[in-house]
């Protein structure tokens, strides 16, 4: 069995943003030599998420939109309880639960396998900072 371990690193200049990570995840299938198997991709970071979805702009903004009027940013203590503790993310955490930590994609013939339109996406909700994405493919 072959496997292969590599770490992504992101730094969103905003609080929130999505960025299409798929041509990097497959250049790492490539990289790996494993024709059949599995890739995880997995967000390394409880404010931040890896999910698979549409590379379509008009999504993407809805997406911002629903998850903050699911959980609105506010940094003040009065609102999330997770606040009072010094942090002002709490709704970054709860847009990372709705989002997914991480996706698994099977790889065929050497690539990864997706339905019509599917991509992968690293998912950002409390941005500004450097954070870890972990790729790991296993396989023959």
């Amino acid at each position: 069995m072959k496997s292969l371990t590599k770490h992504l690193f992101f730094e969103i200049p905003t609080r929130m943003g999505f960025e299409n990570i798929t041509p990097t995840v497959q250049e790492l299938v490539t990289e790996s030599g494993v024709q059949e198997g599995l890739c995880l991709v997995n967000a390394m970071h409880i404010t931040a998420s890896v999910f698979i979805n549409d590379d379509e702009p008009g999504l993407h903004a809805d997406y911002k939109k629903w998850l903050e009027n699911l959980a609105p940013f506010d940094a003040s203590p009065k609102v999330y309880n997770h606040n009072r503790t010094g942090e002002d993310n709490a709704d970054a955490h709860m847009k990372r639960q709705i989002m997914g930590r991480e996706v698994v994609v099977a790889i065929t013939d050497g690539a990864l396998d997706f339905g019509p339109w599917e991509q992968i996406f690293y998912g950002e909700f409390d941005g500004r900072r450097q954070k870890r994405v972990l790729v790991k493919i296993i396989g023959e």
